[in-house]
This record gives C-alpha cells, sequence and structure tokens, in this order.
C-alpha cells in the first residue's frame, strides 16, 4: 500500500515500517501486516496517506549541493525543494550524491520505482566525468573492465574521452550497476581526481536542454522505454549501446578517437 500509494519505493517502505514510523487506526504496524485501504486510515509520521490523484513521472535537474532526500535532519537544500509544485508526494528513484548535478528520476508510482532501481536491474546510466590531471589508455581500460572496490569488482562499463581541457579531461561513462557513489570511487582507485560529475541520460531518458532545478513530465513513451529496459538482462555484453549511437566502440579507438578531439 506505501509503495502503491506513492509513499515510498518497496525497500524504502520496508524500513519506514521497521522503524515504527507507520500505523494503521493508530497501531504501530511491523513487516507481514495487512490493511483495508476500503476502511482503516494509514499514516506515515502521523500524517494521513491518502491515493494520489495521479501517477507522476519526472525528469529533473538535480542542480550541486542539493541532497537526494525528501528531508534532511542536518537541514540542507533536498530535492524536495524543487518539486514543491506537485500537488502529490514524488520521490527520488535512485540517487545522486549532493556533489553530483544532472537527471534523477522521480516519481509516486512504487512498482515503477521499485523495477527502475532494485539493484538486480541494471538500466544504463550515462555520465559526463571531467577527471584531472590526466588519463592513460591502462586506467581507461581498466574502468570498462572492472575495478576493486570495498572488496568487490565493479561490473563491465563503457567509457571514452571526449576532449581534453588542459589538465582535465572530459569522459563519457556508461554503468549499467548502481553502487554507492561508483564512479568518484572507480576513479579515486584509479588515482583520477574528479573535478565535476553530471548524469546526462538514464535508459531512453535524456537531460537533454533541461535547465538546474527544473522538471519535466516523461512522455509515455520515455516510461515505457525504462520499464523495457528493466527487463533486459543487465552486464551483458552489447556493444551496440545506445550511448554510442549503435556504433561499436573498442577500448582503445575510443579513446584515440576522443583523444583527437
Amino acid at each position: 500500500m506505501l509503495a502503491a500509494y506513492g509513499v515510498a519505493s518497496r525497500r524504502k517502505a520496508e524500513e519506514l515500517i521497521v522503524s515504527g514510523r507507520v500505523t494503521v487506526n493508530g497501531r504501530k504496524v511491523k513487516l507481514g501486516d495487512s490493511a483495508d485501504p476500503t476502511r482503516d486510515v494509514l499514516r506515515v509520521d502521523g500524517e494521513k496517506v491518502t491515493v494520489p490523484q495521479k501517477k507522476w513521472y519526472l525528469a529533473l535537474y538535480k542542480p550541486r549541493g542539493f541532497v537526494t532526500t525528501m528531508q534532511d535532519e542536518k537541514d540542507r537544500k533536498c530535492v524536495a525543494q524543487l518539486v514543491k509544485e506537485i500537488p502529490d508526494r514524488v520521490y527520488p528513484v535512485g540517487r545522486l550524491d549532493k556533489d553530483s548535478e544532472g537527471l534523477l528520476l522521480m516519481t509516486n508510482d512504487g512498482e515503477f520505482a521499485n523495477r527502475i532501481s532494485h539493484p538486480k536491474q541494471h538500466v544504463p546510466k550515462v555520465y559526463r566525468v571531467t577527471v584531472r590531471p590526466g588519463i592513460t589508455e591502462g586506467q581507461l581500460t581498466k574502468l570498462c573492465t572492472g575495478v576493486l572496490i570495498d572488496g568487490k569488482k565493479t561490473a563491465p562499463a563503457k567509457a571514452r574521452v571526449l576532449e581534453q581541457q588542459g589538465e582535465r579531461v572530459v569522459l563519457e561513462i556508461v554503468l549499467f550497476e548502481g553502487r554507492n557513489r561508483e564512479i568518484r570511487k572507480m576513479c579515486e582507485a584509479l588515482g583520477l581526481e574528479v573535478a565535476r560529475l553530471k548524469r546526462t541520460a538514464i535508459g531512453p531518458v535524456r537531460l537533454g536542454m533541461l535547465r538546474q532545478g527544473s522538471f519535466r513530465e516523461l512522455s509515455k513513451e520515455e516510461v515505457r522505454g525504462l520499464l523495457a529496459e528493466s527487463k533486459k538482462e543487465g552486464g551483458r555484453e552489447n556493444d551496440r549501446n545506445p550511448a554510442y549511437g549503435g556504433q561499436r566502440k573498442g577500448t582503445g579507438a575510443a579513446f584515440r578517437a576522443g583523444r583527437g578531439r
């Protein structure tokens, strides 16, 4: 019910229940309890939960400095402030850390959020990453084949050089898994400093010309495309990735082509 009513994803809803923040008819509930939506009063943190009038699917350009949460105990700026005009409660699908910017999906559809963000799903996410001082072909190869982080190797990714900016290099990195601060940790492990990190696409949804702090509704085609991507087997050896215009890209070729730009 919590997921269907847009309160949170299934995983987050379980956390709310375990922490004692959910009541039915004034009684705290536990995992496995049930309720009748036609008769029972469901509350989270004392606030009555009602059926949303509409299912929302949003693409938000999260600026740097905002945390990906609906409220923050440290009184930091939250993405909830950027979608205040939406009449129903929406929440983030996945995360972007405070120092990163770019595309963030938001919704009040719990099933959709679970499908897109579940660890078993591998919807490709595209990032524009500025690193310094520079990058070698060996480092680029490791980004593609996997880097050992916290005792576990990252899944194969896509990486190519877009341009050289003096002592900085701009990369495009495509991830198929969603580990916490994955790109920053990968780069740190390889001796690279991330100067800027911007997510530009999630599956078929592109950031495009969206301005910082602004959002738009996803089209029906984009929602269908995201759900279709979530059904695919993640981490597959698919070298015709849409992020590269359907062209085959070898690591070395991508590195050399980028250097020439």
